[in-house]
């Protein structure tokens, strides 16, 4: 393909009907790697996991622990473990905390306030990464498309060459044709 397209300019002309200029960046970059042969695909996942901090990681892991079944089902053991401690072994006069627990619902609260935060970092760097990969899928895509376009004008180009060929043998033929027609009258 880069020997029939010689430079930015033939191809942003003809596809895009516009100056290499006036295209977007990822057009831009689309071009180029057509005209140097390069893949455009990457390991968007590798991309993004690279430029990550400690702290984002560690985000990330809290967020995935917290909307397990495993988080759930410890949490949930903790919580029934604390009640019956608190209502029936200990039912005596000083329970560390005697029904509507509210040293409980202090430390529900304050889970909530710090799991909460950490989840949206975790959906924010989701958004982060889904838009690297539909940039990436939107190029590897253009540049598909263009590819294909391109081949199509390139058989469309020999389709007519082979036509005018044809043509050109045919009119050969009746010639011959005629010239033996001719010769026997």
């Amino acid at each position: 393909m880069p020997s029939i397209l010689k430079s930015t300019a033939d191809i942003s002309i003809r596809f895009f009907r516009k100056s290499f200029e006036q295209l977007g960046i990822l057009e831009q970059n689309v071009i180029k790697t057509i005209l140097e042969g390069v893949k455009i695909t990457k390991n968007t996942n590798k991309v993004f996991s690279d430029q990550m901090t400690f702290g984002q990681r560690v985000a990330d892991k809290v967020a995935a622990f917290g909307g397990s079944w495993t988080f759930i089902l410890i949490f949930g053991s903790i919580l029934l473990i604390w009640v019956l401690a608190n209502s029936f072994f200990l039912a005596q006069p000083q329970v560390f905390d005697p029904y509507p627990y509210i040293l409980l619902n202090l430390f529900l609260s304050m889970i909530a306030a710090l799991q909460a935060p950490v989840i949206m970092m975790s959906q924010n760097r989701q958004a982060a990464r889904d838009r690297l990969e539909a940039n990436n899928d939107y190029q590897v895509n253009l540049k598909s498309e263009l590819e294909i376009l391109e081949l199509h004008r390139k058989v469309d180009t020999l389709r007519e060459e082979q036509w005018a060929a044809l043509v050109e043998m045919q009119n050969r033929q009746i010639e011959l044709l005629q010239k033996l027609l001719e010769s026997k009258s």
